[in-house]
Formats: C-alpha cells, structure tokens, sequence
C-alpha cells in the first residue's frame, strides 16, 4: 500500500527589499511584486513569503515604519489578487500585527519571536508561526559560528521556544519549524544539519527549510548565486526526503518537478 503523507508544499519568497542577497531590487515596487507572485503562483507555489528586511550576513537593521511601508501594501495586494497563502518573514511586533491583519496567515521570524513583543503579537491571532534557529544577529552571525554539538544544539533551542510559544497560548497545530540554514553555521554546520535532518521530525511539527541558492551550496560547487539552480534543487531533493513539509525558494517551477518525482517515489501517487 503506497505510503500516506502529507503533500509537500512550496513556499515562493517574494523580497521587497534592496539588498537581499539573490533578487534585492527586483521586487520592491506593488506592480513588480505582483508580477512576480503571478509567475510563482502559476508555477505552483501554496505560499508567498513577503520580506522588507534582508537577512543576509551583514545585512543592516530596517526601521520599523520603513519595513511596515514595503510589506503591507504589497501582502493587501497578494491578498486582493491571488488564491495562495501570505506568509510574512519579519521579527517586528507590530510588522506580525498589520501583516496578519492584512491578510498574512503565517509569521516566518528568524529570531523565533525573542524580539520585544513578538511572542504577545504572534499570540494574538491564529496565524502559524514559524521558529527559526539563529545564533547572534544578521550583522554578526557569521563571525565565527562554534558548536559542541550542533544538530543537538538547534534542537535544544527549537524545542525551548515551543515550549514558550505554548505558554504564552500559541498552539503547538500552529508551529513550524526551521533549523536555519545558513544563520549562524559554518558550511560543516549547515551539511551536518541537512544529514541529519530527519531528527527534527520527532517534534512532530512541520519542517520549513530554506536552502535556496544559499552559500552553503556556493562552496561545494563554486557557483554564483544566479548559477546555483541544480545544487539548490539537489538540496530540496534531499530536504523532502528527510522530512521537510515546506520549502522556501526562489525557483519555484523547477522546484515543484523535484516536488512531484519524490512524492511520487514515496507514495506511487503521479
């Protein structure tokens, strides 16, 4: 009997920032936004993941007003035109607020709400939450990440900010989870993470990863960002296999081929 599961899913990302580190500059205008949500939602996407605040390494802080006036406008809009599901990536309070007020059904925060009032704000509504594992600050965290253990490390922290989600009222139903690739790792750190990813689904909490044309794949290949395609289809590949639910990307289309050859393999459903 084929095996039974839940479908996997992909998570378009939509930056309407100047400087994220693949498609900054592209995207941060409603019209252009929305031509490109067009095109993922066509591809197949479920989700768009709405940014006005680059994370890259190094990236500089956003205010909070300018953030609120690249998201807001943008997600009302995605709202307005399209059947799919808004996610917001902010670690702002009042950014979850108004994003879910217009119309965001996921908070996807790096700093896994530890930012002053984040954790109020994400209890409020019914949105899902995402928590992600991060060590120090955009700015910082790729000065010299150290680990003991880091598979056992970025457990211990997801597993203590459910356990404060849940105090604070947020439903275990409505978490996910992300180990961070890329956020405060080395490129040992990040493969080791991927290797041994399956661990994470003893949370029995949905996985979101995001690798996309990521560094991590750079080093190994040598390629540029825009050359990364095949390495960050190989690493979706693999992220499916060991129990990723949803994958954050760039390449939507050629993500949801990846999609559909290892549901097949896994369920015999095509």
């Amino acid at each position: 009997m084929a095996q039974q599961r839940q479908p996997f899913q992909v998570m378009g990302i939509l930056n309407v920032t100047p400087d994220s580190f693949s498609d900054g500059g592209r995207y941060n205008s409603v019209s252009s936004a929305l031509q490109r949500a067009e095109q993922m939602v066509a591809a197949g996407a479920t989700w768009l993941d709405v940014g006005g605040e680059s994370t890259r390494p190094g990236a500089a802080d956003v205010a909070e007003q300018e953030e609120l006036d690249r998201v807001i406008p943008v997600i009302e809009a995605l709202s307005r035109e399209f059947a799919v599901q808004i996610s917001v990536d902010t670690s702002k309070a009042q950014v979850m607020r108004e994003a879910v007020h217009a119309g965001a059904a996921m908070i996807n925060d790096v700093r896994a709400l530890r930012e002053p009032g984040a954790l109020a704000a994400a209890a409020e509504g019914n949105a899902k939450v995402c928590l992600m594992h991060m060590i120090g600050q955009p700015r910082t965290m790729q000065d010299a990440p150290e680990y003991g253990n880091v598979v056992n490390e970025v457990k211990l922290f997801l597993q203590d900010r459910m356990r404060v989600c849940e105090q604070a009222g947020i439903a275990r139903e409505r978490l996910l989870l992300d180990p961070g690739f890329g956020f405060g790792k080395t490129v040992r750190h990040n493969y080791e993470l991927l290797h041994r990813l399956a661990c994470f689904q003893e949370f029995e909490v949905p996985l979101l990863i995001g690798i996309s044309r990521k560094s991590m794949l750079g080093k190994v290949t040598g390629r540029d960002v825009e050359q990364r395609l095949a390495a960050s289809i190989a690493a979706a590949t693999i992220a499916m296999m060991k129990g990723a639910a949803i994958l954050r990307v760039h390449d939507v289309a050629e993500t949801m081929d990846a999609v559909k050859v290892v549901t097949a393999t896994l369920t015999g459903e095509y």
